[in-house]
């Protein structure tokens, strides 16, 4: 049985380090491999362009714990 999804706020979601960051969170290296995420991704508006980009290529992952 899986646990309830957390939520995890990424900020500077577009910046490099974020961006390193997403895919190990995403896919149950950070808190677990039966723990659902849900992602919380913050940027400044400027970036929102870059971060639409990052979104995609999380939804192209198609990782299971990601909600």
């Amino acid at each position: 049985m899986q646990s309830e999804p957390i939520r995890v706020l990424v900020t500077g979601a577009a910046g490099q380090i974020a961006y390193s960051l997403l895919y190990s969170i995403g896919n149950g290296s950070v808190f677990g491999k039966d723990q659902p995420i849900i992602l919380v991704l913050l940027d400044i508006t400027p970036m929102m362009g870059v971060l639409d980009g990052v979104l995609m290529e999380l939804q192209d992952c198609a990782l299971p714990l990601l909600k």
